[in-house]
């Protein structure tokens, strides 16, 4: 094989995009040969081209033999049944995020992957920015030391009453399974993972609703543990406007804060575990110096993410971001809102089965009539983190 004939399930405002730029060869050694949706009137921009087959069904594409791979970014539950049912028939598989909607779902479609020689992928476009990078090589690279503080308050996600409407899914717990956690934050809370490692406990305060006629969060505060005695806060909001989005990490060499695309280092001259031990001045700190670190500002761009997926299937590359990596942002979502939920610290990891327990119980239980409307066309590339 030289060249990645690719399928796409799920035609919604991601599907296209991911459509749009395979079109357009930004992918190279890819073609776009497929494409599928079960609303017939996504696929109709999609009908006048000679190159492309059309299906309703993903089954049929899948089985077609006119694809080597499958991006799915169908409505968040589908992305397990879909992906098993495409690594069953040998597919290479990217999955857009949430890989899965809880940890059980994780589970299940990480153990469908059986062959080593399928390439199975997240779409966790966020670790290609320069500036997330440049933050894990100063971590990873000691220029902190040892951490002991992260936070990230993030709550510039401000969405009106029209985007919940825009589709019955969403924002539901039938629908969509949850709402801030695992529709705008995943992508938050992969870095967080990816630069911090595992966490070891989490307390979680959603509310639910509090800021829009629906279901599931819309107002998240979680506090996290560390296996090392560090701890993090994770502020976010899909009802607050204008928001702040500000991510901090302090280490016992000095704090580094990103905010407004700039990274900015305080490094302490001694580290300030040293120097409480030896200083002999009761108010003293540490001498310090600042700067302001640069970075290439590039990245962060979903074709990147396909270009590495295509080259991990040619070539053996690794990958950014497999989709293995992918349960460790649900399993934080499902750990927050499952603490909110049942009032307690939930200790990591979580427990999948209990908590897709407590979901089940939720679509039971749930009372919420969900109301639509028409969306005016706007650019939704302007939401991307």
């Amino acid at each position: 094989m030289n060249k990645v004939r690719f399928g796409i399930v799920g035609l919604g405002n991601m599907g296209r995009f991911h459509a749009g730029y395979l079109l357009q060869g930004k992918v190279a050694r890819a073609e776009l040969t497929a494409v599928s949706d079960v609303f017939q009137g996504n696929l109709d921009a999609y009908r006048s081209n000679a190159a492309l087959k059309c299906f309703a069904k993903s089954e049929d594409m899948i089985r077609s033999g006119l694809i080597d791979a499958i991006i799915i970014a169908t409505p968040h539950y589908q992305h397990t049944t879909i992906g098993m049912d495409a690594l069953a028939n040998g597919l290479h598989v990217l999955v857009e995020k949430p890989i899965s909607v809880h940890k059980a779902d994780c589970e299940r479609l990480l153990a469908a992957h059986k062959n080593p020689k399928q390439v199975f992928a997240a779409m966790f476009q966020l670790r290609t920015d320069d500036k997330y990078k440049k933050i894990k090589q100063l971590v990873a690279g000691g220029e902190l030391g040892e951490i002991v503080r992260m936070s990230w308050i993030i709550t510039d996600w401000f969405r009106t009453e029209t985007y919940f409407a825009s589709g019955g899914w969403r924002a539901t717990w039938k629908g969509e399974g949850g709402g801030a956690l695992l529709n705008q934050c995943p992508h938050n809370l992969d870095l967080i993972h990816w630069l911090m490692g595992p966490a070891a406990r989490v307390r979680g305060f959603c509310q639910l609703g509090r800021y829009h006629n629906i279901e599931v969060e819309d107002n998240v505060t979680a506090y996290l543990e560390y296996p090392n005695g560090a701890t993090g806060l994770f502020v976010t909001s899909t009802g607050e406007a204008p928001g702040s989005n500000r991510f901090e990490i302090c280490g016992d060499r000095g704090k580094l804060v990103l905010e407004d695309n700039i990274i900015r280092f305080t490094r302490n001259a001694t580290p300030m575990r040293e120097f409480c031990r030896t200083s002999k001045g009761a108010f003293a700190k540490p001498d310090v110096w600042n700067c302001e670190v640069p970075y290439a500002a590039g990245g962060a761009q979903h074709h990147e993410i396909a270009q590495n997926f295509v080259d991990a299937i040619l070539d053996g590359a690794p990958l950014i971001a497999p989709a293995s990596d992918g349960m460790y942002s649900v399993e934080m979502a499902n750990a927050i809102l499952y603490s909110s939920l049942i009032g307690q610290t939930v200790a990591l990891p979580l427990d999948g089965a209990a908590y897709e327990k407590k979901l089940q119980q939720l679509i039971a239980e749930s009372k919420f009539v969900k109301k639509e409307a028409q969306v005016v066309a706007m650019d939704f590339t302007k939401s991307f983190r």
